[in-house]
């Protein structure tokens, strides 16, 4: 049984440490066996010590404003109460997009990276768990997700405009094509290299988030306009150069990007803004309901489960098993050649991996 110290026995503590010249914090760096380090030196550390990746980088965005408001400050020296007025702030300065959502988004995610921040700190002994102020921060509700399918005939007015304007339409045309016939997300694109793809079985390599890959099938219209892509466009680019036309350092890594710019660049993140901003101008529906990719990858894996069921759709999405659909699924399945089935109804071309099985009469919805 713990018993609380009274009024009289706190009360002589704090006078004896007043006269032995000891801080509490002095206590606790103590009990934690070394110096308890500022922001400005442990976010180094702890980036240094998570894998390259988007969740790292998304972080560090967070922990860097971390660092520019409280340089100096030690891990244990930020109350709860700062914490939440600090990620307020983040919300109030958040670049509004297109898809803005209230900046719920924002809250989440640095809420997850100061979590992820403080374990690191539990873990390396240098506060206490019954100390970590970040498990107490509350991370707010999503509201439900505005995207959606998008109707065919609207899905015909964005390939059009992309086909007709813009400065890039050619890339365009090839970024939603990727889209939708893969159902792949915008880090499936900008991972993809000449490497990843398989011109024999028709199949590309996509890397994911969370460090998922897998081979999904495309049509062998989609894969000979990759390989042409790649193929016309990566030699017009001065290796000399180590930099992109914007100023920004081109790392090898993204040298290796099969989609391009003209003068062969490899595209990053911001082509995708610009390529649905140069959209909306044209269709401004899409502009008012911030259609992005992700609503073609809702649009294509409707489509397969409205045709093909539960099972097909999970494969072509790339979702991994988990115990919440229950041990039957990991018997059920679906393989690499039903995904090509449909794959092949969908486009209404036939692929290597489920020859001889298109229907004479399909509803494409690329067509």
């Amino acid at each position: 049984m713990t018993l609380s110290a009274s009024s009289a026995e706190v009360q002589t503590a704090q006078l004896l440490l007043e006269r032995l010249g000891v801080s509490l914090e002095d206590l606790i760096s103590a009990r934690t066996g070394r110096a308890i380090p500022t922001f400005a030196e442990y976010v180094p550390v702890v980036y240094s010590a998570m894998p390259p990746g988007r969740t790292r980088d998304c972080y560090m965005a967070y922990w860097r404003k971390l660092v520019e408001v409280w340089p100096n400050r030690r891990l244990d020296e930020p109350t709860n109460t700062e914490f939440k007025q600090l990620i307020a702030g983040f919300q109030a300065n958040r670049a509004v997009r297109r898809n803005d959502r209230g900046g719920y988004g924002v809250a989440q995610v640095a809420v997850n990276a100061l979590r992820c921040l403080y374990r690191h700190a539990v873990d390396d002994n240098l506060i206490r768990s019954a100390d970590n102020p970040a498990t107490t921060l509350v991370k707010p509700k999503l509201r439900s997700s505005s995207r959606g399918a998008i109707p065919t005939d609207r899905l015909a007015e964005i390939n059009r405009v992309a086909a007709e304007y813009g400065d890039e339409p050619e890339l365009a045309t090839l970024i939603l094509r990727m889209c939708t016939e893969t159902a792949c997300r915008r880090g499936g694109i900008l991972a993809l290299r000449k490497q990843d793809l398989d011109p024999h079985q028709s199949l590309v390599l996509l890397r994911e988030k969370g460090n998922t890959e897998r081979w999904q099938p495309v049509s062998p219209t989609l894969m000979r306009a990759l390989q042409e892509h790649y193929d016309s466009r990566a030699q017009l680019r001065d290796e000399r150069n180590p930099r992109a036309r914007n100023g920004k350092p081109i790392t090898a890594k993204a040298n290796e990007r099969v989609f391009r710019y003209k003068n062969g660049d490899p595209i990053s993140h911001m082509r995708f803004h610009i390529m649905w901003g140069q959209i909306g101008e044209q269709l401004p529906w899409v502009k008012q309901q911030g259609i992005t990719c992700h609503w073609l990858r809702h649009t294509t894996l409707r489509w397969v489960e409205r045709n093909f069921g539960h099972a097909v759709a999970k494969a072509y999405a790339g979702h991994a098993d988990n115990h919440s659909d229950g041990a039957t699924s990991i018997y059920t399945r679906a393989t690499r050649e039903e995904v090509a089935y449909a794959l092949s109804v969908l486009t209404g071309e036939p692929h290597p991996l489920a020859p001889n099985l298109l229907p004479a009469d399909t509803e494409e919805l690329l067509r």
